[in-house]
């Protein structure tokens, strides 16, 4: 148990030892990182953030990385501290964020970024400008390779910038390749301090060409660089660390800030160095420029009333004395870096900054000069700026050609010197497309003169108006990326019209072409359309005709078909009917094709016609079978012998017939049932030739009534 205690106590003392050792690291880190000795700070930070990472210790070390140069370590560590310490984060680590995205040409997340660094600007504008920003931008970018670049062969692993032509040679700033074990190094990022050497202008892209001091007696063991002269070669402007008496001297943050000084050159030596006026212990000012009449003096300064972390002054030159800087104002300075000035000869002013889009970290800047004013600037475009550190450019307004200096990929190490020369124009444009193509007339596909062409935009808004001429041709120009109507007119033409999407390809030809038909031509088709459609009615009239005489023949025929079948099923029955009779009733009898009823002969008195008395009973037997049959009719034929004239036969036995009929009418027999015929002579059963030929029971034969059946 007392061996637990004493492990326990050991385990606590060492835990608190660890914890205190930890503290004192993150001090010790924290004053290299506000000294600016951020390759040390970033050794510190690194162990404790794998160890005990915390807001401080994650954006120290992502700031450390960042102010290193080395974008691609600090975006892993501003993306940890974005995702996990957003609610109290400064806005400004978006902007940084978006910065090493650039670096990795992760554009669209560091356009994100920038978006959110902007929407948490109190100033609403910001995010606005920023639109257009991006899309100036992207203008730019549409002009394409305005430059042709050189990395020069005279460039190291290390640093070299700054470079500008003195006489016949090439000055810039420079450090040793083989460092000497008492060199002094910058603790910033532990190259060893910069000294402006030289080298002949010829020998600028030879590999093996030595490298010398610009003067030594400007050889410090602090940095000097961007050095600057006038025309004549006898002055120079430069930057080196504030100093005196070739000691360096610091501020109360433990900081040598950066000034410019200025040098004469006396009998081959530079000499009567002095640092300007307007130089302060407390604040940089560096990387002078001299206009072209050299009255002006431009550098970039942190010096209290600066918008950003550094901005462009100007200083008159008086005479060789100095007037009171100006800064250059929000059209050139943002709330970042505006760093390295250039004034061209044609009143052009150049520098590089981080505020302003780019495409990543430092990119060069134009801004027109005119009079006191400083137009709004534009990036110089491709492939001069990249998505890393561009900067200290220079040009010769004459030649197009300068020099820059850049950290991207692909030098040498570090910032290298290029050379280039301006091939294309500065010329921004927002991407236009064009809307082109011919009125023609609809049926004889030829040109149409005198159309009018209306261009209007998404909300029906008139934006231009053509007339064609004889070739019946139009062109709009018009915007990418928006929807377009196109219409046509003409008098005694219809309208036509279409609407087209464009896209974003710059200077893409759309086809508008419109087809207008002539009210001529309409009216020649209708016409034709009515008398085809006349035609075409004719032709199914007759047609129609064809199927209803077709159709009338048909059920006339299927009507006689029925009707000989109803024929042929009545004989039938009728046959059926007949024959059934014919076993039931014997006074029922076939006489050749006909049916008669069989009765006693009825005798009539000498040219009388009425019923005798032995005759109703005759006649009774056919009252009694009609009477059995409903549907039964006859025919009462009453006949006389040929003795007497025709007509008087005739007229006679129509008379027996009719008195035959009445007394079957009047022993309850329908009317319609019976029909009454005098046939006088003209039906003979024995013919005779002459009245005497025939005996008298010939003509007695003769003298008859028949009961035939027509219908059962």
């Amino acid at each position: 148990m007392k061996n637990m205690k004493k492990l326990l106590v050991i385990v606590f003392v060492f835990s608190i030892q660890f914890i205190n050792a930890q503290d004192q690291e993150l001090a010790r880190a924290k004053r290299f990182f506000d000294k600016t000795y951020y390759s040390e700070a970033i050794i510190l930070y690194q162990k404790l953030a794998d160890e005990r990472p915390s807001q401080e210790v994650i954006k120290n070390l992502a700031d450390s990385y960042f102010y290193t140069n080395e974008l691609i370590k600090a975006q892993r560590y501003y993306r940890l501290l974005i995702g996990n310490y957003s609610n109290n984060l400064d806005r400004e680590y978006y902007f940084r964020y978006a910065q090493t995205l650039k670096a990795t040409n992760s554009n669209d997340d560091a356009n994100a970024n920038l978006k959110e660094y902007y929407s948490k600007s109190a100033n609403a504008e910001d995010m606005v400008n920023f639109e257009k920003e991006l899309k100036t931008l992207e203008n730019v970018t549409a002009i394409g390779k305005r430059f042709e670049i050189k990395n020069l062969a005279i460039n190291t692993p290390n640093s070299e910038f700054g470079a500008v032509k003195y006489k016949d040679n090439l000055v810039f700033a420079g450090v040793k390749l083989k460092p000497g074990l008492f060199d002094k190094r910058y603790k910033w990022d532990n190259e060893t301090y910069l000294n402006l050497v030289t080298i002949p202008l010829k020998n600028i892209n030879s590999a093996d060409s030595i490298i010398h001091y610009f003067a030594k007696e400007l050889k410090t063991g602090m940095h000097e660089s961007n050095a600057v002269f006038t025309k004549d070669g006898k002055t120079m402007y430069f930057t080196r660390n504030n100093s005196k008496n070739g000691k360096k001297k610091k501020d109360d943050k433990k900081i040598s800030n950066l000034q410019i000084f200025k040098a004469e050159l006396v009998e081959g030596k530079w000499t009567n160095v002095t640092s300007l006026p307007f130089n302060s212990p407390n604040y940089s000012v560096e990387h002078p420029a001299l206009s072209p009449d050299e009255k002006v003096l431009y550098f970039a300064s942190d010096m209290p009333g600066s918008i950003g972390s550094f901005d462009i002054y100007s200083v008159n030159i008086n005479k060789g004395a100095f007037d009171t800087p100006k800064n250059l104002g929000s059209e050139i300075n943002t709330d970042k870096r505006e760093q390295f000035p250039f004034a061209s000869a044609d009143n052009k002013l150049y520098f590089s900054s981080d505020g302003h889009l780019g495409y990543g970290s430092l990119d060069v800047f134009v801004s027109e000069i005119n009079g006191n004013e400083y137009l709004k600037p534009v990036n110089v475009g491709l492939p001069l700026n990249s998505n890393l550190d561009d900067f200290a450019f220079n040009i010769d307004s004459n030649t197009k050609e300068g020099f820059f200096a850049s950290n991207r990929e692909g030098g040498k190490g570090s910032d290298d010197i290029y050379q280039f020369k301006e091939i294309k124009d500065l010329i921004v444009e927002d991407c236009k497309q064009f809307i082109a193509g011919t009125i023609t007339d609809l049926d004889t596909q030829l040109a149409l003169e005198n159309a009018t062409v209306l261009l209007q935009d998404s909300e029906n808004k008139t934006l231009n108006t053509i007339t064609t001429s004889a070739d019946g041709k139009f062109s709009f120009t018009v915007a990418c990326e928006a929807s377009y109507k196109i219409s046509a007119f003409k008098e005694n033409y219809t309208n036509a019209s279409k609407i087209l999407t464009l896209d974003k390809t710059r200077d893409k030809v759309n086809d508008g072409s419109l087809a207008l038909r002539s009210l001529e031509a309409i009216q020649k088709e209708e016409k034709q359309i009515a008398e085809n459609k006349r035609k075409q009615e004719i032709i199914i009239e007759e047609e129609n005709k064809k199927k209803e005489a077709l159709a009338a023949i048909e059920l006339k025929e299927k009507d006689k078909k029925a009707k000989e079948a109803a024929i042929v099923a009545a004989e039938i029955r009728k046959n059926e009917k007949v024959k059934e009779i014919l076993e039931k009733e014997k006074d029922i009898v076939k006489d050749k094709e006909r049916l008669i009823i069989k009765t006693d002969p009825i005798y009539f008195d000498y040219d009388l016609w009425y019923i005798r008395k032995e005759s109703k009973v005759i006649l009774g037997r056919v009252v009694e079978l009609m009477k059995k049959y409903p549907d039964m009719k006859i025919e009462i034929g009453s006949h006389t012998d040929s003795r007497g004239n025709e007509k008087y036969n005739a007229d006679l036995s129509q008379k027996r017939a009719n008195s035959t009929r009445e007394f079957i009418i009047q022993s309850g027999i329908d009317s319609k049932r019976v029909v009454a015929k005098g046939y006088g002579e003209s039906v003979p059963i024995i013919k005779c030739k002459t009245d005497e030929s025939c005996s008298e029971e010939e003509h007695e034969l003769n003298r008859r009534s028949e009961f035939v059946i027509k219908n059962l």
